[in-house]
């Protein structure tokens, strides 16, 4: 085992697959020598050099249709946008071409591309540098969407995109990149996409996360645990697909749920989660589901307004409280 950081992480994972198989490529802007603009690809380059760590362009249009064509003709290309933001950009290529050509071929075609990219709040970067856009590929059929909470989720898991034959978007949260966890010290190690994890197990409320939030839940199940209240705190890891089978049978235990992420409260992947509970396992809630999420505005530069907008451990632990008041 080894403690690394959650950005080390991804390098590693990166670097660990670019060795494993030559067809695995690493392109985006400043992805090079630079290292990325979270760092999150330092020494890559060094180690592969200009033929397979490939610096692009400013033009997300171009890196992802670049990545479709390399992923059609035999290759295994890591695409990277900057920030989710600027997936605005590409969204053409994204939705309509890489989640879609495998079907309209008749599936004689595979895109194993990863586009990783970042998102997000909590460094005042204001409203076009700071969204949570999951929601929006998770709607899209084609897509696998990856949001890994820890050091140990995120290299696990993108190995696992790495080596799928399918799409996937991959979204790093940049409040994340400097945490640490312990991951086995294994080229062999992943972790399966579209399986959540239990990551601490209680009997008297769910709540269910993913990315950051995930960690900011973990921080209120504390705080609750002192007030006499147990909660098990479930990381969905990949939103799309989601996994409801662990989401069930985590409720039947508890009989109630508060479903927390980042994305903006409506029409989000917490309504999805809702939904399905309610479909698949309305005889199983002592009380609604409670959602929580960013408010409906854009996500504000000034700290005070952006920690208002977005959840917090006191949001979720009021939530949680309300069941036993």
């Amino acid at each position: 085992m080894a403690e690394v950081t959650y950005r080390e992480a991804v390098a590693q994972a990166i670097k660990e697959e670019m060795r494993r198989d030559k067809t695995v490529i690493l392109l985006g802007e400043d992805v090079g020598s630079f290292g990325g603009a979270m760092a999150a690809t330092k020494g890559v380059f060094d180690e592969f050099g200009p033929e397979r760590v490939i610096d692009t362009p400013i033009s997300e249009a171009a890196i992802i249709g670049a990545g479709l064509g390399a992923a059609l003709t035999g290759l295994r290309p890591i695409a990277e946008i900057m920030f989710i933001d600027f997936t605005t950009c590409c969204m053409d290529q994204i939705v309509n071409q890489v989640a879609k050509v495998r079907y309209m071929l008749g599936g004689k075609v595979e895109v194993p591309l990863v586009i990783r990219t970042q998102g997000g709040g909590g460094k005042s970067y204001a409203a076009q540098h700071s969204q949570s856009l999951e929601a929006w590929f998770a709607h899209v059929p084609g897509l696998i969407t990856v949001m890994p909470a820890t050091a140990s989720s995120a290299k696990g898991l993108l190995k696992s995109a790495i080596r799928s034959n399918d799409p996937v978007l991959f979204i790093e949260h940049k409040m994340l990149y400097g945490d640490k966890d312990t991951i086995p010290d294994d080229e062999d190690f992943t972790l399966p996409l579209g399986k959540a994890e239990i990551v601490r197990p209680g009997s008297q409320v769910t709540i269910v996360s993913y990315s950051r939030e995930l960690l900011i839940c973990l921080s209120a199940a504390v705080e609750l645990s002192k007030k006499g209240i147990d909660c098990e705190v479930i990381d969905l890891r990949t939103v799309s697909p989601l996994d409801m089978e662990t989401v069930l049978l985590s409720l039947e235990k508890t009989g109630r749920m508060v479903v927390v992420e980042e994305g903006h409260r409506s029409f989000g992947v917490g309504a999805e989660v809702i939904a399905r509970v309610m479909e698949q396992g309305f005889d199983l809630l002592e009380a609604p589901v409670v959602r929580i999420g960013a408010l409906d505005s854009p996500i504000p530069f000034s700290p005070v307004l952006e920690a208002a907008v977005l959840p917090s451990i006191g949001k979720i632990v009021d939530a949680v409280t309300s069941f036993f008041t």
